[in-house]
């Protein structure tokens, strides 16, 4: 009996050990992340990633990437998400912009305040497939608008699923609000504008913009001490089942 209860509490030492290990690989990989993160963010913008590129796109590589693009608004075709910020509540407002080579780009304008009868849209306009169409660069109309890179948010929030079909949306879901407004061609990321990219509204909002929070939870450095602190008892479980048996020994010899 004495022998199981030793090979338990090694197999748990083992185990400890290798998950405080772990632990600490994910502190150093989260760490290299933040350290990219705030690379990008801090980076000169480069240009929206095309359709070439749409298939390779990643959280690990492109995520917060600052990009710029030129375009014109489709601003029939604004959508309000909810949003709970350091303005308050109300929402994202995502207004698709049309780019030369016809395709559309979902870009966050900020945030807006929620006003009477918010909580309660109509259902999305109906555009035709293919309301973006090739057209020429630098026209009177084009704006150009410079934000980290952000990747659909899909389904919805923690405790909400999206609704289409009462325009109650609850998250950034790229596909399902260009699939609401029958959208083709669009991008699957959007892009968070920054904070004096919108000062000509299209539609007469005037969100905020700028209002990106870049956050990681960081814990693995509790972890990985909680789980040393764990092998640490499970070493001592070890040395005293040991030495209680060598102490039995030895009164035996004697």
């Amino acid at each position: 009996m004495r022998f199981a209860w030793l090979a338990g509490a090694a197999l748990m030492l083992a185990g400890f050990l290798a998950l405080g290990c772990w632990q600490l690989w994910r502190l150093q990989w989260k760490l290299d992340l933040i350290g990219r993160v705030n690379q990008r963010v801090h980076a000169a913008p480069v240009p929206a990633p095309g359709p070439s590129l749409w298939p390779h796109l990643t959280a690990t590589t492109d995520e917060y990437l600052r990009i710029t693009a030129a375009g014109n608004w489709l601003p029939n075709f604004s959508t309000r998400v909810q949003a709970s910020t350091e303005q308050g509540t109300g929402f994202w407002l995502l207004t698709p912009l049309c780019r030369p080579d016809g395709t559309i780009l979902l870009i966050n304008r900020g945030f807006v305040p929620a006003r009477p009868g918010d909580y309660n849209p109509a259902a999305p306009s109906r555009a035709q497939p293919n309301s973006c169409l090739p057209h020429a660069a630098g026209g009177p109309d084009e704006t150009t608008i410079t934000g980290p890179l952000r990747l659909s948010e899909p389904r919805g929030s923690v405790v909400r699923y999206n609704d289409a079909a009462t325009s109650r949306w609850y998250s950034r879901d790229v596909d399902a609000i260009a699939g609401a407004h029958r959208l083709r061609r669009v991008a699957p990321y959007f892009l968070d504008a920054e904070a004096d990219a919108d000062a000509a509204s299209p539609d007469g909002a005037h969100p905020v913009g700028g209002l990106t929070v870049i956050s990681f939870r960081n814990n693995h450095l509790v972890y990985a001490l909680t789980w040393f602190a764990l092998a640490l008892m499970a070493a001592g479980a070890c040395l005293l089942l040991t030495r209680d048996k060598w102490t039995r020994r030895d009164g035996e010899s004697k």
